[in-house]
C-alpha cells in the first residue's frame, strides 16, 4: 500500500465508534463465566448485585476522569500522553510500554479463545485450533490495513450484535417459567470474615470484566469532534455495559439459584440449558463467539495506536508513524500483530495475563494522578470537559490503585519480580532513545520531552 502522510492520524471516528469501542473492548466471555464463580464466593444474591453495581459505579468515576483527560490531550496512545506531560518524558516512556505490553497480550489471547469455541461448534477441526487462531489473526490484521473506517465498521456491527444476543438472552430469561430468585434464601451477614473476603475477591473479578471501558480514549486524535464525543461515548457506553451486566446477572438467578450457580465455570450455559433445552450449550457458544470477534477486532487497533504515540516520541523506531492510505498506522499494526502470531504459537499466556493486570493497574493509577497534577501544573491549560466530583472523584480512583496493586503485589511475586526488572532496565534504554531521537530524527518528527 502507497505510505501516506505520517505522524497525524487521521480524523476519521465519532460517536458511535466510541460507544461501539467501549463495548466491544468491555463485554466479552467473562460475564458469561464469572457469575458461577463470584456465587461460589458470595452466597447473598443482594451481595452479588453490589458487586456488579459497585463494579459501575467505579467504571462511572473512571470515565469522567479519562473524559477530561482525553478531550484536553486528545492524542493517540491514551494514558502515556496525560502521564507523559504530567510526570514527565520518562514516566511516559515506561508507562507507554507498560501499556502497550498489557494490549498487545490481548489479540493472541482472544485469537485462542475464539479458535476454542469454533472447535466446540465443529468438532472435527480439532487438531486445527492453532491455525484457525493465526487465520483469525491475519484476517483481521488485513482487515486493519484495509483502513480505519472498516474497522470502524467492523466494529459497530460486531458490538450491536452483540449487544442484540445478550439483551435477547436476558428476555429469555425472564420468560422462563422457573425457578424464581432463588439466590435470596441465604442472607449471611456482610461483617462475617469471610464474606468481607469473599466480597472483595469477587469484586477483583468484576473489575476485570470491567476492563476496558476506557477503550475509546487510545482514538482520541482520530476523532472528528473529541471534546462533544468523548465524554458522550464514555458515559453512554458505560451505562449500556453497566446495564447488561447487572441485568443480566438478576436475569441468571432468575432462572436459577445462586446454589445451583454457585463455581459453575460457565454459568451462562446452565441457565441457557434450562431456558433453551438441548440447544443452550449452542446457543451460549454462538454468543460467546461474536463477543470475542468484537473484542478482538478493538483490541486489534489498540495497541497499534499506543505503538504510533510511542514512535512518534521517538520512543520507537520512527517508522512506526507511516500510516497508509486508509488512515492505519501500517507498521504498528504489523508489529503488533507479528508479536500476537508469536504468542499464539507459544500458546501459553496464564503469567503474561498476570503480569498485564498488574501493569494495568499502574498505568491507571498514574493516569487519575495525571489528572490531579495537572490541574496544579497547568491550570490554564483548555478543559473541554471537566471530571465530576474532582478531586474527591480521583482521590478515590488513586486510592483504590494504590490498594490493588499492594495486593498484587503480595499475591503475585513473579509478576512483581517482572516489572521491578522492566524498571531498572528502562532508564537506559530511555536515554538512549532520547539520545537517538535528538540526534538522528527531523525537525518535524521531534516532540518536545
Amino acid at each position: 500500500m502507497k505510505k501516506a502522510e505520517t505522524n497525524q492520524l487521521k480524523k476519521a471516528l465519532g460517536y458511535s465508534f466510541g460507544i461501539a469501542i467501549l463495548i466491544g473492548g468491555t463485554i466479552g466471555v467473562g460475564i458469561l463465566r464469572t457469575p458461577g464463580a463470584i456465587a461460589g464466593m458470595l452466597t447473598n444474591y443482594w451481595l452479588i448485585i453490589a458487586c456488579w453495581v459497585i463494579g459501575g459505579i467505579y467504571i462511572l468515576i473512571g470515565a469522567g476522569s479519562y473524559a477530561e483527560l482525553a478531550t484536553m490531550l486528545p492524542k493517540a496512545g491514551g494514558s502515556y500522553n496525560y502521564v507523559k506531560r504530567a510526570f514527565g518524558s520518562y514516566a511516559g516512556f515506561l508507562i507507554g510500554w507498560f501499556d502497550y505490553i498489557t494490549n498487545a497480550i490481548a489479540p493472541a489471547f482472544f485469537c485462542i479463545v475464539i479458535s476454542e469455541y469454533v472447535l466446540i461448534l465443529f468438532p472435527s477441526l480439532k487438531s486445527q485450533n492453532t491455525i484457525i487462531a493465526v487465520a483469525f489473526l491475519i484476517a483481521f490484521t488485513l482487515l486493519h490495513a484495509s483502513g480505519v473506517k472498516n474497522g470502524s465498521i467492523v466494529q459497530q456491527v460486531t458490538s450491536t450484535i452483540k449487544v442484540i444476543l445478550f439483551v435477547a438472552f436476558i428476555i429469555a430469561c425472564f420468560t422462563y417459567a422457573g425457578l424464581k430468585v432463588g439466590g435470596t434464601e441465604k442472607t449471611n451477614s456482610f461483617y462475617e470474615m469471610g464474606v468481607i473476603i469473599g466480597f472483595f475477591k469477587s469484586l477483583q473479578m468484576v473489575l476485570g470484566t470491567y476492563d476496558g471501558w476506557n477503550a475509546g480514549c487510545f482514538f482520541a486524535e482520530e476523532d472528528q469532534n473529541p471534546s462533544k464525543n468523548i465524554p458522550k461515548s464514555l458515559y453512554t457506553g458505560a451505562i449500556i455495559v453497566i446495564l447488561i451486566y447487572v441485568v443480566i446477572n438478576v436475569a441468571f438467578f432468575y432462572v436459577l439459584p445462586v446454589s445451583s450457580l454457585a463455581h459453575s465455570a460457565l454459568a451462562a450455559s446452565e441457565v441457557a440449558k434450562l431456558v433453551f433445552g438441548s440447544k443452550g450449550a449452542v446457543i451460549v457458544t454462538i454468543i460467546a463467539v461474536f463477543s470475542v470477534i468484537s473484542i478482538l477486532n478493538a483490541y486489534m487497533m489498540i495497541p497499534a495506536r499506543i505503538l504510533f504515540g510511542l514512535s512518534r516520541d521517538g520512543f520507537f523506531l520512527q517508522k512506526g508513524t507511516s500510516l497508509n492510505r486508509g488512515g492505519t498506522p501500517i507498521f504498528a499494526l504489523i508489529v503488533s500483530s507479528l508479536f500476537a502470531m508469536v504468542l499464539i504459537v507459544i500458546g501459553s499466556f496464564e503469567m503474561l495475563f498476570s503480569l498485564a493486570t498488574f501493569m494495568s493497574v499502574i498505568v491507571w493509577g498514574l493516569a487519575y494522578g495525571s489528572l490531579i497534577k495537572l490541574r496544579i501544573s497547568e491550570p490554564d491549560l483548555p478543559r473541554p470537559y471537566i471530571a465530576w466530583g474532582y478531586p474527591w472523584t480521583s482521590l478515590i480512583m488513586i486510592l483504590f490503585s494504590v490498594a490493588l496493586f499492594v495486593g498484587f503485589a503480595y499475591a503475585d511475586h513473579k509478576s512483581l519480580a517482572v516489572i521491578s526488572c522492566i524498571v531498572a532496565l528502562s532508564y537506559p534504554v530511555y536515554l538512549t532513545c532520547s539520545r537517538k531521537n535528538k540526534n538522528a530524527a527531523p525537525p518535524n518528527h521531534r516532540t518536545k520531552i
